[in-house]
């Protein structure tokens, strides 16, 4: 498949995701209020593919910014910044990498020019980071899972959630080549549906073994001893090992836990947010009452019913079996684990 997120032609080209999984087809953002408008309606989401496509935000802030000199350019930058910070306030990877791309335009001391070609070149980094970290964490969380194990998931946190790969579809990718994986259990994920617009139809693709399920579903399925063990994403993680995720995981874990199943997270180290000693700080963003109303121009509900939309919530460490990153499989105690996980080079 085709990259999520890539530079094309001094634009940022991305796989509109509200297309699928209809039509794979791709947007040119030629403009950072387009790349913004791309981010807050999810034609790019996943913590990691909305870092990577800030970081190219910014090159390509710094290619349609006229400014001849630092300090113009600099000026420009600043207000693409803020501009994409303002998109979405729950994945800590977008700061992440807008405040790594704004470092480096601080420290440069050469041309302006040059600050354009170090921005580019920071943005193709941070993807290859992305691409290396998802291989990286697929290969370490195979290793969990003996062989014939089912696997839930939640969400999407497959190659559309990053540039390709992704983070908890990396872990069941490399599981299935290493003959460890049965099949997949994929939540529909209400109320867009990721799971089964976007992961289920990854899966397909791979020929994986994937059965749908209703977000209701997942503790029967449990209960039927259908799943054993449950893999997930992440948006941000505290230092403590408190996980926020797509809205509906909290739930899984609780299932997870009131049956005896393993609950692992699959995130690189730059979802993890060390300046929060705990989930309680971490925002959670709350989308359109539309959302939960009706989907894809039905309506579902009254159309003036208050609505409660959060589109994540905070999983507890306690129920957390383990946290699988680039650099290997960390267990609790994690207010430990984390910190030399973070502070290792």
């Amino acid at each position: 498949m085709i990259d999520t997120v890539a530079w094309h032609d001094n634009t940022v080209r991305l796989i509109d995701q509200t297309r699928l999984p209809g039509e794979l087809v791709t947007i040119d953002c030629t403009s950072i209020e387009q790349l913004a408008e791309a981010i807050e309606v999810l034609r790019v989401r996943g913590a990691p593919a909305i870092g990577v496509s800030a970081a190219y935000g910014i090159a390509l802030a710094a290619r349609l910014s006229p400014a001849a000199d630092l300090d113009g350019l600099r000026a420009d930058l600043r207000t693409a910044h803020e501009r994409l910070a303002r998109t979405r306030p729950t994945a800590v990877n977008l700061f992440w990498a807008l405040d790594r791309q704004m470092a480096l335009a601080a420290r440069h001391t050469g041309s302006a020019d040059e600050l354009r070609a170090a921005l580019l070149a920071e943005a193709e980094a941070i993807a290859a980071e992305d691409i290396a970290q998802c291989e990286a964490i697929g290969a370490h969380g195979a290793k969990l899972f003996a062989p014939g194990t089912r696997l839930l998931t939640h969400c999407n946190a497959g190659a559309l959630a990053c540039v390709r790969g992704g983070t908890a579809l990396a872990v069941v990718r490399a599981a299935w080549a290493a003959g460890r994986l049965d099949r997949v259990y994929a939540d529909e994920t209400r109320p867009l549906l990721q799971g089964a617009r976007l992961t289920a139809w990854e899966l397909e693709q791979d020929g994986i073994p994937v059965t749908l399920l209703c977000d209701n579903m997942a503790g029967w399925a449990m209960r039927n001893g259908r799943i054993d063990a449950v893999v997930v994403g992440a948006d941000r993680i505290a230092a403590n090992g408190d996980v926020a995720n797509k809205i509906g995981t909290y739930s899984v874990a609780v299932l997870a836990a009131h049956h005896g199943l393993p609950f692992y997270v699959a995130a690189p180290r730059s979802t993890f947010d060390r300046t929060l000693a705990d989930g309680r700080g971490i925002p959670i963003e709350e989308r359109a009452a539309a959302e939960v109303r009706g989907f894809g121009g039905a309506v579902t509900a009254p159309t003036k019913v208050e609505v409660w939309n959060p589109a994540f919530d905070v999983t507890p460490a306690d129920l957390v079996a383990g946290l699988i990153t680039e650099r290997g499989v960390v267990h609790p105690p994690y207010d430990q684990t984390i910190a030399a996980l973070l502070d290792a080079e």
